[in-house]
């Protein structure tokens, strides 16, 4: 249906739905969803699926840790009694408050630390570090060992090695952790594909949405993973890039769904969820509504038609120089500097779609001096050639050097 034809706005639209851009989506019951079929039709809590060969089932909706959890508990508690029980977070994240406010509930709640599947990561690569790091998140979180524990944000399975595998063993030795992984969010899918051939990854957690999990290398990667026993976590899943879109393809998504009792968000879960080779999709949900309206779509999840599906198809051609996808092989290698277009490209998309503008900033506040100073001024005309999606790379990198000085 063409909303735009029948008068609609975009604006009109999205208000009519509850619908706010990516970070919001309506309460379950606003959703399509009923009392009697909440209660008697459907689960009362968040399915679970197998985490590769670990033999653990988890929960396919995950916390993900990246909000002010100190000062919002009750979202913890919520989570547990709607079965969200996959807990993802950071020993970076919000300067470690992610953490101490896990431990925090931790402490009030004792018995719900058996009933939780934690995740931490780490952004070390030694070893030395690495047990640092672990050593911290413990201590904050108010635990003896997390149940996996990943090396942060990789671009090639090559920063990982024996010392790395003898570190890990180390640690599960020991009790501190039960299993160990990384996560990549740059150069997906050769990172999935070499990690399916080491022989001691656990879990991984990789960008994965409905714009490129149809890609052939990303389903090789995925289902390499999937025979190797490696159990892998989506994040990014909406879909959202470095540029926003008003487009008629995002009416006709917006349209359709409503119109089938879920909203556009809670769609894009649902085509994730797809793939039974995907254990859990982790979400950052610092909102009852939106951990309400997530659960709701995992509660509900069915599979979508081929209508459903083409229509996302439809809406990723129509706006795919839109998206950074990540794959940062393709154009960085041709920059004299090493300016890493996919991480600018992934705090653009912090700021512009998610509104964490101060997580955007403070991250590119990080990258090197040195680095920051080339990044208005480098000549990304190859990069450009080389992106398969054809981003205009120079302009959003002038446009991220403004924004996020």
């Amino acid at each position: 249906m063409n909303y735009r034809k029948k008068g609609y706005t975009r604006r009109d639209f999205l208000k009519t739905a509850g619908v706010a851009g990516i970070g919001s989506v309506v309460a379950p019951y606003a959703a399509g969803i009923s009392r009697a079929e909440a209660s008697e039709n459907k689960p009362s809590r968040v399915p679970t699926r197998p985490f590769g060969k670990t033999g653990v089932q988890v929960s396919i909706l995950s916390l993900g840790g990246m909000f002010d959890i100190p000062s919002n508990q009750i979202i913890l508690r919520q989570a547990l009694g709607l079965g969200v029980t996959h807990w993802d977070t950071a020993n970076s994240y919000g300067y470690g408050q992610s953490e101490t406010g896990i431990g925090r509930f931790f402490q009030s709640n004792p018995d719900a630390r058996q009933q939780i599947f934690l995740v931490t990561k780490s952004g070390e690569r030694s070893p030395s570090g690495l047990t640092r790091m672990l050593d911290t998140s413990l201590e904050r979180m108010n635990t003896s060992y997390v149940d996996l524990f990943f090396v942060h944000g990789i671009r090639r399975v090559s920063e990982i090695d024996n010392k790395t595998r003898a570190w890990a063993e180390d640690a599960k030795s020991k009790g501190k952790i039960r299993f160990f992984g990384f996560s990549t969010h740059n150069n997906m899918e050769n990172c999935l594909l070499d990690a399916s051939k080491l022989g001691w990854i656990d879990g991984i957690m990789m960008t994965y949405n409905f714009r490129i999990m149809h890609s052939d290398t990303m389903k090789r990667a995925v289902a390499a993973c999937r025979d190797a026993g490696i159990g892998l976590t989506a994040m990014k899943t909406q879909g959202g890039g470095p540029v926003r879109t008003d487009s008629e393809a995002e009416l006709e998504i917006a349209g359709h769904f409503v119109q089938k009792g879920f909203t556009p968000e809670q769609a894009k879960l649902m085509a994730v969820w797809e793939n039974r080779d995907i254990s859990n999709i982790c979400s950052q949900m610092p909102s009852m509504n939106l951990l309400s309206a997530n659960a709701a779509a995992a509660m509900r999840w069915k599979s979508l038609t081929t209508s459903d599906l083409r229509l996302f198809e439809n809406y990723d051609h129509e706006t795919a120089s839109d998206y950074c996808a990540g794959c940062s092989q393709f154009c960085e290698p041709v920059l004299k500097d090493s300016i890493p277009i996919c991480d600018v490209m992934r705090y653009l998309m912090y700021a512009r779609n998610y509104g964490d503008k101060e997580l955007a900033v403070t991250l590119f506040q990080e990258i090197p001096s040195n680095v920051k100073h080339q990044i208005p001024r480098a000549d990304y005309s190859e990069a450009e050639k080389r992106c398969p999606r054809h981003l205009a790379i120079g302009q959003l990198m002038k446009e991220a050097a403004s924004e996020l000085a």
